[in-house]
């Protein structure tokens, strides 16, 4: 669904960054080891629509998920995410990202709308 909702975002000349959360983490990595992570994170935070498939597949080390945190925040109302995972985002997030409150601080920036 996710790539069918890119692919019409496309058609309507929004611009469209997908990603698996895996190839998320490393290209973070690698752009934090090599100093470039500031235009890494300008490239993820332009788009219309950023896409990261597959969260919680594997479990994010703490500057991954801080770098991930930090991409939420910089979209927060500006840009929209679609997040696929197979993990409730009701408990499960605090193991993924290796911190409860920074889970909860993704969360909050997703779900602020969210009427549950």
């Amino acid at each position: 669904m996710a790539v069918a909702l890119a692919l019409e975002a496309i058609q309507h000349r929004y611009t469209v960054y997908f990603v698996t959360a895996h190839d998320l983490v490393q290209m973070l990595q690698q752009a934090y080891q090599n100093q470039t992570i500031k235009q890494k994170m300008r490239v993820l935070t332009r788009p219309h629509l950023l896409i990261i498939d597959e969260i919680g597949y594997r479990k994010m080390e703490e500057p991954a998920a801080h770098f991930f945190f930090q991409i939420v925040s910089e979209r927060y109302e500006t840009g929209s995410i679609i997040l696929t995972s197979n993990k409730s985002y009701y408990g499960s997030w605090g193991d993924i990202f290796g911190d409860s409150v920074l889970a909860t601080a993704i969360l909050d920036r997703l779900l602020h709308n969210d009427q549950h």
